[in-house]
Formats: structure tokens, sequence, C-alpha cells
């Protein structure tokens, strides 16, 4: 559960929300800091400060490359957080759940 609440406090804010949507578009291959500092309109630092928070929360990875720092969402921490969302408010109601598998967050919920 402390990983969610890290994700979800990461998310609340727009910009840090904006970026992963730009991300998760990007796909596999990311985008260089200086990409989505200029696509959000925003300073480069603030973009540093709004990406150490998302790391933090384990939604973005990134590489160097050169000289620049290429960022990507991280897939498998959004389908946990989406997976836990289903698990944990959802009561795993196959109604709302379908067919998402959610037994690895109903057995780590006592956790």
């Amino acid at each position: 559960m402390n990983a969610a609440l890290a994700c979800f406090a990461a998310l609340s804010q727009a910009t840090r929300l904006e970026t992963i949507k730009l991300l998760v578009r990007a796909g596999e291959t990311g985008l260089p800091a200086g990409d989505i500092a200029r696509r959000l309109d925003i300073s480069s630092t603030l973009l540093s400060a709004h990406l150490t928070k998302l790391n933090h929360a384990g939604l973005v990875t990134s590489r160097r490359d050169g000289r620049s720092i290429i960022y990507r969402a991280d897939y498998d921490t959004l389908r946990a957080l989406l997976q836990f969302l289903m698990a944990e408010c959802c009561s795993a109601s196959p109604a709302i759940v379908g067919d998402l598998d959610v037994t690895a967050f109903i057995e780590g919920a006592s956790q």
C-alpha cells in the first residue's frame, strides 16, 4: 500500500500527470528531458524536480544517452498501481475488474 500511496502523491500534481501521459505515449523509447520540458512549456529545473518525484515513486526510469537523459514510463509500476486500485478499491468485483489479474494484490494486501 505504501508504494501505491507514493504513486498517488506523485501523480496528484498536474505537471507530473502530464509528464506521465507524455511518457506513456512515447513508448519504450521514452523522451529526452529537454523535449519533455519543451512540450510542457516549463523550465528544465522545474521539470527536474517533477521527474525526481516521479522517479522516487517508481513511475519513471531514466538512462543516459550521451549528454541527454532519456526518461520513460515504468509500465510495470503503472500496471501494478491499476491492479492495486482494482483489488483494493473495487474489492476485486468481477463486474468492475473484468479479466484484470488482481490476485497478487489481494494476497499482498494483508502485508
